[in-house]
């Protein structure tokens, strides 16, 4: 079955636009109509020349620095004039060590990347989600639901989106939704060049992932908030 969805009219922000999901997501909002604000602190690779398309815009900007994320904000709304939907898709893996061997930078570094961009780029778009009645959706982990062995505060710092995005829907109800995806392994290919003996069968697809991101943003889940979705298939 084909499911189809109209977003014509509306904008979309996404943030780590530049990565393998969040381009998918980016991709996937344009081709259901949406106008797409692409924010990231590395330019794109371009290749396809989808960030020259027409109704797409990308935004430089540190989506750690409260100033920075503020001034991509402001300048989303002054382009396209409104805010409908956010994807909170910024984030990264490191792991390798133990609790008592991991570097206090390491634990600075993701809670920054992974936990402080949501925080930030959800309290600069709230306002403007809220004269839309639009929609937040961020992505947390399927390892962030249990401990785990040499990647604790990565696991840490997706379990805070899960508990920031319950935060975002109880604070906000009837007025803005907010919910989280968790994948597991994702098929991408420098996830390939780091495990090239892994079953990549196994593994969801960014474009995947893209389309559970449409549904929690249409009117198909306009019951749902709060809620951390699985989108990790068989892996």
């Amino acid at each position: 079955m084909n499911v189809n969805y109209d977003f014509g009219g509306t904008v979309a922000l996404v943030t780590g636009a530049s990565g393998a999901l969040g381009g998918a997501i980016a991709r996937a909002f344009h081709d259901a109509g949406a106008n797409v604000a692409a924010a990231d602190l590395v330019e794109p690779d371009d290749e396809d020349g989808f960030f020259d398309a027409e109704g797409v815009q990308f935004y430089e900007g540190d989506l750690t620095d409260e100033a920075d994320v503020a001034r991509v904000v402001d300048a989303v709304v002054s382009d396209f004039g409104r805010i409908d939907y956010l994807a909170n898709i910024a984030g990264t893996w490191r792991g390798g060590t133990s609790i008592d061997e991991t570097d206090v930078g390491t634990f600075d570094f993701l809670f920054d990347v992974n936990l402080k961009t949501m925080f930030l780029a959800s309290k600069h778009a709230i306002p403007h989600l809220e004269e839309t009645e639009g929609a937040i959706v961020s992505v947390s982990a399927r390892s962030s639901l249990e401990g785990g062995t040499g990647d604790g505060i990565y696991r840490a710092s997706k379990a805070g989106v899960r508990l920031l995005t319950e935060t975002i829907a109880k604070e906000n109800t009837g007025v803005v939704r907010a919910n989280a995806v968790m994948p597991s392994v994702i098929d991408t290919a420098m996830n390939r060049e780091m495990m090239p003996d892994a079953d990549f069968d196994a593994w969801v697809t960014p474009e995947a992932i893209a389309q559970t991101v449409l549904f929690l943003c249409s009117d198909a889940s306009s019951a749902t908030s709060g809620a951390a979705v699985p989108v990790y298939g068989e892996a």
